[in-house]
């Protein structure tokens, strides 16, 4: 079986998705060491109990996630669900990886770019190829939807892909040629949606004041879900990895309504 020592995964991964690069509200990266060296990954959203139990089951000797821990303002102290978490990973020599921003933001590996892929939307791009983006960090994706799509049949799609129903605001038969995207909790960037002139934004959450910007600016929101938006970056990054390295990496999907 092939290993990868683990510095040299964790160097390839932050050149990769040029980790730092970003001002993130948590560290990216390797977050807690463990063995010296990797021959089975497990892939997944979050670093819960749940995936690392998995984890250990399988005998792997690493999780790559896209929300990891050390989050800002939160509480420091080691106790409770996050000492359970360390107390797992130390006991068994896990190594946990984890990218926030840098794997939302990646051009081909990360979540917005998987999420068109996964939903068939076009990114528009510039002349050099590159996407074309806007928003804080240009992390919103601006892109098209098939001729003739309306907000109700846009919601039919993103519903047979994600395999949940997204929550649509706007009129059902409004006509959806541009769209932007950003996964996960960035309804807080709409307003950036709506100055690039998009019909419909898409990201995974909402709250209260989404709907009344969606109403007064006529542009559509969909909320397609925080988890179900953010499964497909670090399954195509550990796709990556497996080409790279030859070494074994399994996506588990723990699911999350929100």
């Amino acid at each position: 079986m092939n290993q990868v020592p683990a510095q040299q995964l964790s160097d390839w991964l932050d050149n990769t998705l040029q980790a730092r690069r970003f001002k993130d509200y948590c560290p990216n990266g390797l977050q807690v060491e463990g063995k010296s060296s990797i021959s089975h990954i497990i892939t997944g959203v979050t670093a819960t109990q749940a995936l690392l139990k998995t984890a250990i089951e399988r005998n792997a000797d690493a999780v790559l996630v896209h929300h990891g821990w050390f989050w800002k303002n939160e509480d420091p102290v080691v106790r409770g669900t996050k000492r359970r978490r360390l107390a797992l990973a130390l006991a068994h020599g896990l190594n946990v990886f984890a990218y926030h921003l840098p794997l939302d933001a990646h051009p081909t590996l990360g979540n917005n770019a998987q999420l068109a892929r996964v939903l068939g939307l076009q990114p528009e791009r510039d002349a050099d190829g590159a996407p074309r983006l806007c928003g804080p960090d240009d992390l919103i994706w601006l892109g098209q939807c098939p001729e003739g799509t309306t907000l109700e049949s846009l919601g039919k799609q993103i519903c047979n892909a994600l395999q949940r129903p997204p929550l649509l605001v706007g009129n059902s038969q409004q006509n959806i040629r541009r769209i932007a995207w950003c996964t996960g909790g960035a309804q807080g960037y709409m307003q950036a949606a709506v100055d690039a002139g998009v019909d419909a934004y898409l990201t995974g959450e909402a709250s209260e004041p989404t709907y009344h910007l969606a109403q007064e600016t006529g542009t559509a929101f969909i909320g397609a879900g925080h988890h179900a938006t953010e499964r497909y970056g670090v399954q195509a990054l550990g796709q990556a990895i497996a080409s790279e390295f030859g070494i074994r990496v399994d996506f588990v999907d723990i699911d999350n309504p929100i």
